[in-house]
């Protein structure tokens, strides 16, 4: 296999790009990032420095991926999708005086496995998108997100859980904190607020 770079983007040298990743038209990926294997960063997407990302990763067009966020493998980050790294954002300090890198301290998101973040979506400087969840498209989250959870909203919060397909999840009938998928059959149950897959699918 081999890495795909279309002539327009820039991608720094001192990244790591893995196998069969390949980088669109305009994109950037800077300093020291590093990406998996079979990764696809879109059209004018943007990869901070020293992020890292996972294998089997989706950056569509022009989704912004700051310092130092971390995206574990099978992520999927939507079009124009933001992902922040300044809890107080300014240009320039209290005297005037334009900010620097040193002037500040980056705070990364991290997005875990499987996690799907819809178009135009915020995620806030910080915060951590657990497993498998969805962020819906337009949502501005500023709390961590749990794992499978659906949330939805500005700021975001959950309306439901998710399975590794991406579908919403019913409750299974008579059977409270039951959650099954309905492509695949697979159940999970919820404890505490949060849920947690089961070994076996029920008939």
């Amino acid at each position: 296999m081999s890495v795909r770079i279309q002539p327009s983007s820039q991608v720094d040298e001192s990244a790591e790009l893995g196998d069969g990743t390949t980088i669109w038209d305009l994109a950037q990926v800077r300093e020291e990032a590093r990406l998996g294997r079979d990764c696809i960063v879109g059209r004018g997407a943007y990869v901070g420095p020293g992020v890292r990302i996972g294998d089997s990763v989706k950056l569509q067009n022009y989704a912004l991926v700051y310092e130092p966020a971390v995206l574990g493998d099978g992520v999927f980050i939507g079009p124009a999708a933001v992902l922040t790294n300044d809890f107080y954002p300014r240009a320039v300090d209290p005297d005037g005086k334009q900010k620097r890198g040193g002037d500040w301290e980056a705070a990364g998101v991290v997005v875990a496995e499987g996690a799907s973040l819809g178009a135009r979506s915020v995620c806030v400087a910080g915060v951590r998108i657990g497993r498998w969840a969805l962020v819906a498209a337009g949502a501005v989250v500023s709390r961590d997100v749990p794992d499978f959870a659906l949330v939805a909203g500005v700021p975001a919060r959950r309306i439901g859980w998710v399975g590794r397909a991406g579908v919403r999840l019913l409750e299974r009938e008579g059977e409270p904190g039951v959650w099954e998928c309905p492509r695949t059959g697979a159940l999970h149950e919820e404890r505490d607020g949060t849920l947690v897959e089961t070994p076996l699918k029920r008939n």
